[in-house]
């Protein structure tokens, strides 16, 4: 039985060395591999020859977590545009005053007229908060932003991103092996959803949420708190326990600290229907027809030049 547990953890450690040695060494990969691949030899002989194999393979997770766990997020890289800066902000009373928002106007899904502005915002006149969901190909998978209303004014929108790299692009392998740092972006809607329901063609929905004025202001706060930590101490993205859904859940329990676990935090598609069980989506109907009748984009792709995108999109 020994025997079998110790190939069988052997292997495990295999696989997932390979996997966080592929992500952090793409220029590198074939030495990489083959270094690895020399030392699993090295703990699979010592297991048949000397018999000190599970010396050898405790030798070898201590210098691979070693590894890993040293590798740290950093603030300074070569940051894509639409990423390279983090909203931060100061609270002074019903007053906040805003840094590092984004109002990108956006050409096509690749090129923009690039903005980045500084806004103050006053929470007396926070008028609700609206959850939007953005999916692409499967209807489980999707993105998850989180739009505030203010009276009279445009509405501040917060997304939780991968922070990419000039050239990179998004992996859900890179994201359980710190390939990305995690961002925190507020963007005006004309950018962000906008950029979503028209240049990059995807399935936008925009669902009110049913919350309390102290409840969106926490919320509201949360959000800032987490811009105010990143610019501080940069942290990791994970593709399941820091992605724009987990981190967003975090944030909500301080509405609920008994907020459950639920499989949308893996398959954002389906919080919508979690939270309808929990009450918080507004307006009457099934899920279904709270669905339909939360659907966007197409409205979006038919706005009228000089229109107020916000306004448009819930009209």
């Amino acid at each position: 039985m020994r025997s079998v547990v110790f190939w069988l953890v052997l292997i495990l450690v295999t696989v997932w060395a390979a996997a966080a040695l592929w992500v952090q060494f793409p220029e590198a990969r074939p030495v990489a591999l083959a270094v690895l691949g020399l030392a699993v030899l090295l703990v699979a002989w010592a297991r048949l020859g000397p018999g000190w194999g599970w010396s050898g393979l405790a030798v070898l997770m201590l210098v691979l977590s070693g590894w890993f766990f040293s590798l740290q997020p950093r603030q300074d890289r070569d940051w894509a545009p639409d990423v390279a800066r983090i909203v931060k902000g100061r609270v002074d009373g019903d007053l906040v005053h805003l840094e590092n928002i984004r109002a990108f106007r956006w050409k096509s899904a690749i090129e923009a007229d690039e903005a980045w502005t500084s806004r103050t915002v006053d929470l007396s006149r926070l008028d609700g908060a609206d959850m939007i969901t953005s999916s692409w190909g499967n209807p489980k998978i999707a993105h998850l932003l989180v739009s505030f209303r203010f009276q009279g004014e445009e509405p501040v929108t917060f997304s939780v991103e991968i922070r990419r790299e000039k050239g990179e692009a998004f992996s859900a392998l890179g994201g359980f092996f710190r390939q990305f740092e995690l961002s925190l972006i507020a963007a005006d809607e004309a950018d962000i959803v906008q950029w979503r329901a028209v240049p990059r063609e995807e399935e936008v929905h925009l669902y009110p949420l049913s919350l309390t004025r102290d409840q969106q202001i926490a919320v509201f706060l949360s959000f800032l708190q987490l811009g105010n930590d990143l610019n501080e101490q940069p942290a990791w993205y994970n593709t399941v326990t820091a992605n724009c859904v987990s981190v967003v859940w975090k944030l909500a329990k301080v509405l609920s600290p008994d907020l459950p676990l639920d499989l949308s935090l893996v398959l954002p598609g389906k919080l919508p229907e979690f939270l309808d069980r929990l009450g918080a989506l507004s307006g009457p109907g099934t899920i279904a027809e709270k669905r339909a009748r939360s659907l966007i984009s197409p409205r979006a792709r038919e706005m009228p030049p000089g229109a107020d995108f916000s306004a448009w999109i819930r009209q």
